[in-house]
């Protein structure tokens, strides 16, 4: 911390439902914190325990230690929880590592990267911060991107500063929305820094008046915040395929191995109970197969597919090197996302499952058939009862960690489906 110049540090870590939870810890105590760790009342927050637990103690990750770019003498770092002096299994950071460890006895390790989209929008999230932009095709507008440059260009240079490798950013498909592309890495680094990102951009956006948002479908005329997350298996060190993209044959169909199609195979296999994870929020499904929108397209999987360079499907190859999961949401968990892909690939080469045959249709203007691709939940119940019923998967994450998880999800699920909108009220009042 002396290093670094830094006087206060965030002990920090991510509930079931994302949320960042923190304690400022001054320099002076943060050597105690690295042992015992950061106490908190985890009923608190979205953990599935009562006020009757004990305190959960937060566990300092020091190799994830991050500055605040936005604010200086103050240090991140990601902790994992323990309770009653015993390794959490709801923990998401924790379940993340522990599918890292089936991988890495496979010989495996999973690289990945994410395309965080994102909203600007007024303080109250009720509009488009920008009212210039209007464009019916917003999509990389020169003008509209500039015009965000004051947030834009020093999100890019604390990136850079942060050794994130930060190659991009554009204005995309919706008006108001965004995205910043950093270098892909392994698993864990790039959920540290997916749930550091969220937070540094609504914190950066904050200080300029403005309110960033991650939400999967804020305007239902607009195109949602996805967060496709590319993946790659690469071989571990020490093994006979140490530092090699084991994704990648030349001689391979799109130029991909048999075991990333056997990954893929778990991917499309798991899709349904993936959903509850990759897309966790009632708001969720207003994305997925969604009407087009003002652009003429969502951007959005409508079906259970994978198809080469192609932007209609769920998943996409767009190259010899990696998958491309078109599925997840803004709201995906930084870690549940990792965690839940892997286990969903490792069991598809685990079982050796196909992924059936490539579609290469414009999956939008010609959508495939029912007998040619499974469908996604139309809700977040129905990707619950997926989750559910997955006995692969959950017997790959857990069922500790499932019955949590499942438990609040569908607490959530069954308040917030029992809200009656203002459209509701006004189509019915006069019945």
């Amino acid at each position: 911390m002396q290093e670094l110049g830094l006087q206060f540090l965030l002990v920090s870590f991510t509930d079931l439902f994302g949320m960042q939870r923190a304690k400022l810890v001054p320099a002076s105590a943060a050597a105690a914190m690295a042992g015992d760790g950061a106490g908190f009342a985890g009923f608190a927050a979205w953990l599935d325990l009562s006020p009757a637990d004990g305190d959960v103690m937060a566990i300092p990750d020091p190799s994830s230690l991050t500055p605040l770019p936005w604010q200086p003498g103050v240090g991140w770092v990601a902790a994992e929880l323990t309770l009653n002096g015993e390794p959490m299994a709801q923990c998401p950071r924790r379940l993340l590592r522990r599918q890292q460890q089936r991988a890495a006895a496979l010989g495996y390790e999973l690289r990945s990267g994410v395309e965080a989209e994102f909203f600007l929008l007024s303080p109250d999230g009720a509009a488009i911060a920008d009212t210039a932009d209007h464009q019916e095709k917003p999509c990389y507008d020169q003008l509209a991107l500039m015009r965000q440059f004051g947030l834009i260009g020093p999100l890019l240079t604390a990136m850079e500063q942060l050794g994130w490798g930060p190659y991009q950013a554009d204005h995309e498909d919706a008006n108001g929305q965004f995205e910043i592309n950093w270098t892909f890495a392994e698993a864990l680094t790039t959920a540290d820094r997916h749930a550091f990102f969220k937070v540094m951009v609504k914190a950066m956006a904050e200080q300029q008046g403005l309110r960033a948002s991650f939400m999967a479908k804020p305007f239902a005329a607009l195109t949602g915040n996805g967060c496709h997350t590319h993946l790659s298996l690469w071989g571990t060190n020490g093994s006979a395929m140490a530092g090699r993209n084991l994704f990648h044959d030349p001689k391979g169909e799109l130029g991909l191995s048999s075991l990333a199609y056997h990954f893929l195979g778990g991917l499309i296999e798991h899709a349904p109970a993936l959903c509850a994870i990759t897309n966790p929020t009632v708001n969720s499904y207003r994305r997925l197969a969604a009407p087009p929108t003002t652009s003429g397209a969502t951007w959005s999987p409508g079906g259970i597919s994978y198809t080469g360079n192609n932007r209609t499907h769920m998943v996409r190859i767009p190259d010899g090197q990696r998958l491309e999961l078109r599925l997840p949401d803004g709201s995906t968990h930084p870690y549940l996302l990792q965690a839940a892909v892997l286990a969903a690939g490792l069991n598809g080469i685990e079982r050796q499952l196909e992924p059936g045959p490539r579609h290469d249709n414009d999956n939008y203007a010609n959508p495939l058939t029912p007998g040619q691709c499974q469908r996604l939940p139309a809700d977040l119940g129905e990707a619950l009862d997926a989750f559910g019923a997955d006995t692969n998967l959950r017997s790959a994450l857990g069922e500790e960690f499932c019955q949590a998880y499942e438990r609040l999800r569908r607490l959530q699920w069954q308040r917030e489906r029992g809200d009656i909108s203002d459209t509701e009220r006004r189509s019915c009042l006069d019945c």
